[in-house]
């Protein structure tokens, strides 16, 4: 099946960072969708002829001048419309209500109270009853348009979610996308499957054999290289590409010198012999352990490691005849981290990543098959092309290695201490039974020394942090909470095992939306 013959959804994007989580939600449920920025979704409209319509939230205030507006062409369609915070306050601001700036704000968890029969909250809370939900806007909407009616209220909005039943037109204050909210992807349901009357007919495999399709048209004769890290991410790439283009893709794998314990010997083997796919294994490390050496800070790390891949790969394409596109493993929470999607700049953060483009000395164009896909996404489509589950399910790892994970001066000796301590704790986390329970696990050798007493002598050491965190998609988490005999365990391992530290900790910070991972 094309493309062209789903079901389709249009999400019409107005800057949020979790507009993305829509699309995933969606095709959790079997919907295929398409996020075009508000600006676009006119033209987008036109071309997709989408059986619904979501409309994001975002950052503006419709009360200014200048915010950005849904194209009326959006509610002339005659198709179902639903708006999500900002796209709801759109819908009023825009169909005869109105939004005020200055009242009560929510923030964070709240309860919705069911006002009215809807097939929107069919199999959620009945009439009178609450709903758990996350909200998060400063303005409200203090009336509604013309044709529509309350059907849940807030505490602090008293329209929290409004329907217009007969132009099925729907708006709801809170965000049902992300996880915060628990029934979310219900609501999301309800409106694809009951009120949009969707069946569900996309799949991995159906995406799998799109990009391949996208893959071939866009590459056509020429080559590609691909920037393999050894990660899940770059390798599922790989593999995707190689099968849509064969031998017309080669490999390049940068040994940094900061990868975990064997990482190079374990990438190298899988790739040459059993996926038989061309490699060239560049060792690297000298040259960037020789850049890193004196550099502190983390930002400026993360730029000397982005520059330096960049040259690597600049030299290897040039020594590749015909070679015209570079591939990367680039996943939606880089892009959003880097760029937000109504274009304006958001924290730089995935900076390590060329997200944003190429140099312009770099004559290479970029393919990214996974660009719009999370991590658990990655994942299946890696099943889908017969990569294992032990492969598909290692944990993630971060384009600098483990240069972020030494906050302070880089030296080879850190990044052996830290390999080592790594190592225990990646064995330990197997050895319990943990490993698939987590999303990631990392060690971080902290530029701290402590006093204390091993045997009969004084040791003035380093201390070491262990971190691991649940997740589904990398844009929130929470800290795993250890069985103490297993970090007891691992401890005691690497205090006895690895010279040079004599104190391990465990760090429990959470990520909440919009923050940054510890690292």
């Amino acid at each position: 099946m094309t493309t062209a013959a789903h079901q389709k959804v249009l999400i019409v994007d107005f800057g949020s960072q979790v507009t993305q989580l829509i699309a995933r939600r969606l095709r959790e449920a079997g919907v295929y969708c398409e996020i075009h920025p508000f600006d676009k979704a006119g033209a987008a409209l036109a071309a997709m002829k989408p059986q619904a319509i979501i409309l994001s939230g975002g950052p503006a205030s419709t009360t200014e001048p200048q915010s950005p507006r849904a194209d009326a062409a959006l509610f002339e369609a005659g198709v179902p419309v639903l708006g999500i915070c900002y796209g709801q306050q759109a819908i009023c601001a825009q169909l005869g209500g109105k939004v005020e700036s200055g009242h009560h704000r929510e923030f964070g968890r709240a309860e919705i109270a069911v006002q009215k029969d809807s097939p929107l909250f069919a199999g959620l809370a009945g009439v009178g009853e609450g709903e758990p939900v996350w909200m998060s806007h400063g303005d409200r909407v203090t009336a509604i348009p013309p044709g529509f009616e309350v059907i849940a209220t807030s505490e602090g909005a008293p329209f929290a979610a409004i329907a217009d039943e007969g132009r099925k037109i729907y708006g709801v204050q809170f965000h049902p996308e992300v996880m915060h909210t628990p029934r979310g992807t219900v609501i999301l349901k309800n409106f694809t499957h009951r009120i949009a009357g969707l069946t569900g007919d996309w799949t991995m495999a159906a995406y799998r054999d799109e990009q391949i399709e996208k893959i071939r048209a866009q590459v056509g004769s020429g080559k590609v290289i691909c920037g393999l890290s050894g990660g899940v991410d770059s390798s599922v790439a790989a593999v995707l590409i190689h099968e849509a283009i064969g031998d017309q893709l080669t490999c390049v794998f940068v040994d940094t010198g900061l990868l975990r314990k064997d990482e190079a010997k374990q990438v190298t083997t899988l790739f040459r012999e059993h996926y038989n796919i061309p490699l060239i294994h560049v060792d690297a490390s000298a040259e960037f352990l020789g850049a890193l050496a004196g550099v502190s800070d983390p930002e400026t790390k993360r730029k000397t490691i982005g520059k330096i891949f960049i040259d690597v790969f600049d030299r290897e394409a040039n020594r590749i005849e015909g070679a015209e596109f570079l591939a990367q493993g680039t996943l939606y929470p880089d892009v959003i981290e880097s760029v937000s999607a109504s274009g304006g700049p958001s924290a730089v953060i995935k900076s390590h990543h060329n997200v944003g483009g190429l140099p312009d000395y770099m004559k290479l164009k970029l393919v990214e098959p996974l660009r719009e896909l999370f991590k658990d996404e990655v994942r299946a489509l890696g099943r889908e092309l017969g990569l294992t589950d032990a492969f598909v399910g290692r944990h993630p790892f971060p384009g600098p290695g483990l240069a972020i994970r030494i906050p302070g001066e880089i030296t080879p000796d850190a990044v052996a201490t830290l390999q080592e301590a790594d190592a225990i704790y990646l064995d330990e986390i197997r050895k319990a039974g943990l490993y698939d329970e987590i999303w990631q696990a990392f060690a971080v050798l902290l530029p701290v020394k402590t006093v204390g007493v091993m045997g009969d002598a004084r040791t003035y050491e380093k201390v070491l942090a262990l971190r691991a965190v649940t997740s589904t998609d990398g844009m929130t988490a929470d800290f795993f909470q250890f069985p103490w005999d297993v970090l007891a365990r691992t401890a005691t391992r690497i205090i006895n095992e690895v010279r040079g530290v004599n104190r391990v900790v465990y760090d429990v910070t959470s990520k909440p939306p919009g923050t940054i991972e510890w690292e």
